[in-house]
């Protein structure tokens, strides 16, 4: 059975005329009547009644009359939401994200996201750069925003924006009376730390400042959110370098000093799926470069262009696939 037929005996249920019928499907009589027997010999039943003066629906039409309406209006919705869809004016977005993107213009974009596509249905989850990529392989995200490019074969990244690590510091500390540190003024601080079980790069990066710098940190704490980085610092329990955009976190207690050196760079990744491109995806990821704050640096020092080309496009994973991926 064919959504054809169910179209054609749909009008002719209505006109209950071949000739009228005809006209309004816009083709002669002869192929509509084909259509109605082979519905018929699909059904097993006989639809109409006809002879030279009327038609008549048969009960077993008239039932089939209910059902065609509702599966032609039912076909007719999905037409007009996979239409939607591409066109990126419905659906549905699943997003991920690290703790610091919402320091980093991800609310702004998704604000501006929302009003001009009020019907596509957005959940967002705060989750470490391994999960997000877990999630994105079992195809539980559509998009990530994470801490690592080291993806694998099957995901595509985007660098959205790369910018300086910062000093953080509790208020009363008296390296907090300086403008500028340099990385060797924290030694021999107690140190918070991003876990290494979050995010290895971080991690591993924060260790590489310091030891550029002719020490390792005594690590005190680690934890897995950089909110949670600036609120132990805050209150008293050690020093921390962080992204220069939790300097918007606004933790009482908390201060942030610039280094005086460029060191290795906090850097953010739109991660997303191999596979036909998504407008939503796109335009989401162009969204949150468009919101990044002035100081942050975009990389090759342009915009980002939606996918598939431009200055910023994205890139497949150039390191071999196995091992940990974060």
């Amino acid at each position: 059975m064919e959504l054809r037929h169910l179209r054609y005996f749909s009008v002719l249920a209505e006109e209950l005329h071949f000739g009228r019928a005809a006209r309004r499907l816009s083709i002669s009589q002869p192929p509509l009547s084909v259509a109605i027997r082979q519905l018929e010999d699909n059904v097993g039943a006989r639809l109409f009644e006809r002879n030279s003066k009327e038609v008549r629906l048969t009960p077993a039409g008239e039932a089939l009359r209910i059902s065609a309406r509702r599966v032609l209006l039912q076909a007719e919705e999905a037409a007009i939401e996979a239409r939607d869809v591409a066109l990126g004016s419905a659906g549905r977005l699943r997003i991920g994200f690290v703790g610091a993107m919402l320091y980093r213009g991800l609310p702004q974009a998704l604000r501006a996201f929302q009003a001009k596509h009020p019907a596509v249905r957005i959940t967002l989850s705060e989750l470490n750069s391994g999960v997000q990529i877990t999630e994105l392989l079992n195809d539980r995200l559509d998009i990530g925003f994470a801490h690592t490019r080291r993806v694998p074969l099957e995901l595509q990244h985007r660098l959205l924006l790369s910018e300086p690590f910062v000093a953080c510091l509790p208020a009363g500390h008296a390296l907090a009376r300086k403008r500028v540190l340099a990385p060797a003024d924290l030694r021999d601080q107690p140190f918070v730390l991003f876990s290494r079980e979050a995010s290895p790069d971080y991690h591993e990066r924060i260790l590489s400042i310091c030891a550029d710098a002719g020490f390792l940190p005594e690590v005190r704490h680690e934890v897995r959110h950089w909110l949670a980085v600036v609120s132990l610092v805050s209150q008293g329990m050690g020093v921390a370098l962080v992204p220069q955009a939790m300097r918007h976190s606004a933790l009482r207690g908390a201060v942030f000093r610039p280094l005086d050196r460029v060191v290795a760079q906090s850097e953010a990744y739109g991660i997303w799926r191999n596979g036909p491109a998504n407008v939503l995806v796109e335009r989401l990821l162009q969204g949150v470069v468009d919101a990044q704050p002035a100081a942050a640096v975009p990389p090759q020092g342009g915009r980002a262009s939606p996918l598939g080309g431009g200055e910023l496009h994205a890139a497949k994973r150039s390191e071999k696939p196995g091992g940990r991926h974060f």
